[in-house]
């Protein structure tokens, strides 16, 4: 453990001072603009942001609460407990906890030594790793659950990972980036969060969980995985036969479990790879829509400008757009 870090760490925020001086419960304006308490990324994050590292506050209660991302929250020194359905969990030094959306949970008060690290984290930078993923594992059930799944079921993993070094050591360095910023942190923590994902995978056997996903887990998420192998030329009908279903079972099956139809989110695919070349290369417009899959360059501006208010010219012409 970097000592200087957690001494930083341990320093009492301008939030936690208020708390302890006034006495007062938590002032959930700072954490919602909803009458309902649902935390907002937008609270924290800035728009072209994906992921934010935040210390929790201490010395004061969350109550039932939801968020509208994705939290994994670590343990960095001391303790955690939170109810979920009723039952306290007692997260230890080095534990972590992975949370969805659609979770409700309470958070205890946490004293001067609980140190906890929250990762903020957009469900949409978990799209593009479907494609990193096996079908049968419990990190894919659950952001498959977390990004498309319309009935919100509330899930958690508690993974019991103290004693692991690799764990340990990758949000290590994602704490340090967070903490000692430079030009590459933001890029840095995106590639860790990834590696993180895959190193729980394998620590499976070392999961409590809570929530699971239906008995069409399996197709969907092929169904997925296929759109971001081969959106250029995808079809549903090849799909359903590699899948050896029929084409309109498979349709509303995915319609069901996304609320979206395969066309929409094939073309959701393409416009996000298209923006993502209009950011990083000087390939000729015509070139891009082709690249994704649309011979037709005007049905492509259109649909293009319906979705980002801006024709890809438009788009390329503001500057400087990437997400980061």
């Amino acid at each position: 453990m970097r000592r200087d870090i957690l001494a930083e760490l341990l320093t009492i925020t301008d939030e936690e001072k208020a708390i302890l001086e006034q006495k007062s419960s938590l002032n959930k304006e700072l954490y919602t603009s909803g009458k309902s308490f649902i935390i907002e990324s937008d609270k924290f994050l800035s728009k072209d942001k994906m992921i934010m590292i935040r210390k929790h506050t201490r010395f004061v209660d969350f109550p039932l609460h939801k968020h509208d991302y994705i939290e994994v929250s670590y343990v960095y020194n001391g303790h955690l407990y939170q109810k979920i359905g009723g039952r306290t969990i007692h997260l230890k030094k080095g534990e972590l906890i992975l949370l969805n959306q659609h979770i409700e949970h309470e958070i205890l008060a946490s004293t001067h030594e609980d140190i906890v690290i929250n990762l903020i984290i957009r469900p949409a930078f978990f799209e593009f790793i479907f494609s990193f993923l096996s079908s049968e594992n419990i990190i894919s059930d659950f952001l498959l659950s977390s990004l498309y799944n319309q009935t919100q079921t509330g899930q958690y993993l508690y993974f019991k990972v103290s004693s692991d070094p690799s764990i340990q050591n990758i949000i290590g360095i994602m704490i340090r980036e967070f903490m000692e910023p430079s030009a590459f942190s933001d890029s840095t923590i995106k590639l860790y969060m990834g590696l993180l994902m895959i190193e729980l995978i394998k620590k499976s056997h070392k999961v409590e969980r809570e929530g699971g996903s239906g008995a069409n887990h399996y197709l969907i998420f092929e169904s997925l995985k296929y759109i971001e192998e081969n959106f250029k030329e995808a079809s549903l009908f090849e799909l359903a036969e590699q899948l050896n279903q029929s084409h309109y079972g498979l349709s509303k099956m995915i319609k069901k479990s996304t609320s979206y139809t395969f066309k929409e989110l094939l073309q959701e695919r393409r416009l996000e790879k298209a923006k993502e070349l209009l950011e990083g290369t000087g390939m000729p417009i015509s070139n891009i829509a082709e690249q994704v899959g649309y011979n037709n360059l005007s049905y492509f501006y259109r649909i293009f400008k319906d979705k980002y208010s801006k024709t890809p010219k438009e788009y390329r012409q503001r500057g400087s757009c990437s997400i980061k």
